[in-house]
């Protein structure tokens, strides 16, 4: 493989010509180059076009795609366009429609709507990438392979089951092991045969939907088997386009915190991360930057591609606000702060009909140059051109980790008590916000990733502890780190049986503790916590120290006086364990996180104002670029830390002299 040469973040986004007539293209084309637009995502649901029957192939209208942008001297993102089944496929060979969680077989329709264990559907996928490849893997303008589109959902098919039960042979090897995984005993389930396994569904083992099911082992799986079934589909398209093109990059674009599917386990094939972002509309900025750091995770710290965002409003909700002036070039930044070397919009021309047409494009229906947001679209496209390579390639020194684990999410959430009010994305957000508010940049990594680089780990709702996991956060603690975990962590092993040990398991001689009760209620109650150390809410965990001193303790119920939190000193390094007993509320949270931070020296100089984002990036020639992002109303007034020049302004401040940030204002400065 070899990276492409690339001279500035990468500026563009999803480009559909095919919906157009051609003196159309050209108007796109005149206000792309306006607007600094390098960079476009094509094909992306094209299968119909390129293969309107099943022996037929027609390149026409794609070849005049890639030749116009290679003419106007814009790079493509080619994507394989296998997310959607075009008509013919689907009625001639029905059986790649998928079938739903409630049993139905699915008639032709919307999108990802393909069986991932059609054999059918992956033959004609790899034969379309395959051509795809021979065709263009040399053309000027290929960028990078866009295989498929934000892969997703699930198939409960008889060729799903027989894949499904093919995986469990080799995952456990024998019915005994898996038996024994699955706790089979318990409402005679013992299996004596494979053919007996089913998915779990409505018709099988769930009720109330797909987070409540009667064995939590086999569902488990399930999710894990589906992870890797959509994965083979990717793996082949891939496979497929390097036998034609050996170098060119391939990524398919992921979707963030993403439940359904396990991103760790699909990091290792693609070529670099990419991902689309499009926040829920009630979360606070911390929400998107967690999921910029996960997609950054996944690559070892490596730069990934914002490969879509709305530039003014999204129409997949219920309500779809517009973004406000100035907040489209603060999430832009927000993304280049966090690791993005790309950033790419959805959509570049508004679609003129069906779903998306009143989704927020660059380019609206009439085509217009002088509306607000094409403004403030080619303003951001000269600050990119502006600030060059300064941060392309450039990486996050971040002395603290966050694990995040999709098997303890699967978990977590699909297990019966201690509470369903408990969501493992609202736990570790709020440690994460909690970090970053303190103002330290933090790495979000699986649980197998290395942590000897770290002083700092938080390890929320880590509800599964696999393999050799607690010897590697002891590790941590050892050499003097500090290692941070809360309730409802160290409950079960990788196949979710719960530890035949004292709560929390593995994690126990860490932190110093023992739970033998733990106490559920519902919203709203809560337990004030002493010293002001905040309130608890919707679990209470009894804990029983074991060497841990208490940090903090319950004030009511007949619980009141035991510890909430604790601190546990390990090892000879001065090293600690923290643990968190219940679900704190944000005062409580950041108490707790700027401690421990503390403890390393990792609370940022401008910690103090809570608006007011900080991130620091590494480049390759060793140039410190700090980002500074005011999410605030008003004017952030701070004292510059350090002496720095703004790379978009060219403004130099003094270590000790006044900065000031406007409302939703942006810095981005070399630290000299």
């Amino acid at each position: 493989m070899s990276r492409p040469h690339i001279d500035k973040i990468l500026y563009g986004g999803d480009y559909n010509p095919e919906q157009w007539p051609k003196e159309v293209w050209d108007t796109d084309h005149r206000l792309f180059t306006k607007a600094g637009i390098d960079t476009l995502t094509v094909g992306v649901f094209i299968w119909s076009l390129t293969q309107p029957a099943p022996d037929t192939y027609d390149f026409t209208v794609l070849d005049d795609i890639l030749d116009r942008a290679s003419a106007e001297g814009r790079r493509v993102v080619l994507a394989t366009g296998t997310a959607a089944l075009p008509p013919w496929l689907a009625k001639a060979h029905p059986e790649v429609n998928r079938t739903d969680f409630e049993g139905r077989r699915h008639a032709y329709g919307q999108r990802h709507n393909f069986c991932p264990s059609s054999r059918t559907y992956r033959q004609l996928s790899t034969a379309l990438a395959s051509r795809l490849a021979e065709r263009y893997a040399h053309h000027p303008a290929l960028l990078a392979w866009h295989v498929n589109n934000e892969y997703g959902g699930a198939c409960y098919c008889e060729r799903c089951a027989e894949a499904f039960r093919a995986w469990l042979r080799e995952r456990h090897g024998s019915l005994d092991a898996l038996n024994d995984a699955w706790c089979t005993t318990f409402w005679s389930h013992r299996f004596t045969d494979w053919s007996q396994i089913e998915p779990p569904n409505a018709l099988t083992e769930h009720w109330r939907g797909p987070d409540h099911t009667a064995f939590q082992g086999i569902t488990l799986d399930y999710l894990r088997f589906t992870t890797d079934a959509l994965l083979g589909c990717f793996v082949a398209e891939k496979e497929a386009i390097r036998a034609h093109d050996p170098s060119t990059l391939v990524t398919t674009n992921f979707m963030g915190m993403y439940r359904p599917l396990d991103y760790h386990r699909w990091a290792p094939h693609l070529d670099f991360a990419s991902w689309d972002s499009y926040p829920p509309l009630d979360k606070p900025p911390s929400w998107p930057a967690l999921a910029h750091d996960l997609m950054r995770g996944l690559k070892d710290g490596a730069p990934f591609w914002l490969m879509e965002q709305a530039p003014s409003t999204t129409a997949c909700r219920d309500v779809n606000p517009l973004r406000r002036p100035g907040e489209l070039r603060l999430a832009t930044w927000q993304a280049v702060a966090h690791g993005a070397d790309a950033t790419l919009y959805f959509q570049m021309r508004a679609s003129r009909g069906a779903s998306e047409k009143f989704f927020g494009a660059v380019i609206g229906h009439a085509g217009r140059e002088d509306t607000r947001v094409f403004s403030e679209v080619a303003a951001l496209g000269a600050e990119l051109k502006s600030l060059g390579a300064a941060t392309v390639g450039a990486r996050t020194p971040a002395r603290a980790a966050l694990l995040f684990d999709w098997d303890s999410w699967w978990a977590l959430e699909i297990s019966d008590g201690p509470s369903r009010l408990v969501k493992y994305l609202d736990v570790v957000h709020a440690y994460y916000g909690a970090a970053r508010a303190a103002g330290a940049d933090v790495d979000v990594v699986p649980v197998t990733a290395d942590l000897s680089a770290y002083d700092v780990v938080l390890a929320p709702a880590l509800h599964l502890v696999k393999g050799d996991l607690a010897a590697r956060l002891e590790a941590v603690a050892e050499r003097g780190g500090t290692v941070l975990t809360t309730f409802l962590s160290g409950r079960c092993d990788e196949h979710d049986r719960a530890f035949l040990a004292d709560v929390p398991g593995p994690l126990a001689p860490l932190m110093g503790v023992r739970v033998d009760e733990w106490d559920a209620r519902p919203a709203g109650v809560t337990n004030p916590l002493d010293g002001g150390g905040g309130e608890g809410s919707l679990v209470f965990e009894i804990v029983i120290p074991q060497g841990a001193e208490p940090v903090a303790r319950y004030t009511s119920d007949f619980y009141a006086g035991t510890p909430a939190v604790t601190r546990n000193r390990f090892g000879e390094s001065g090293g600690e364990g923290w643990y968190v007993a219940t679900h704190l509320d944000e005062a409580g949270t950041d108490r707790v996180v700027r401690a421990v931070l503390a403890r390393h020296d990792l609370v940022g100089p401008y910690a103090e104002h809570r608006d007011v984002e900080s991130a620091t990036r590494v480049a390759p020639d060793g140039t410190r670029v700090l980002f500074l992002l005011n999410h605030g109303a008003a004017a952030a007034e701070l004292t510059a830390h350090t002496t720095a020049t703004d790379l978009l302004t060219g403004e130099r401040h003094e270590k000790g002299g006044p900065l000031t940030l406007g409302p939703l204002g942006v810095a981005v400065l070399r630290v000299e």
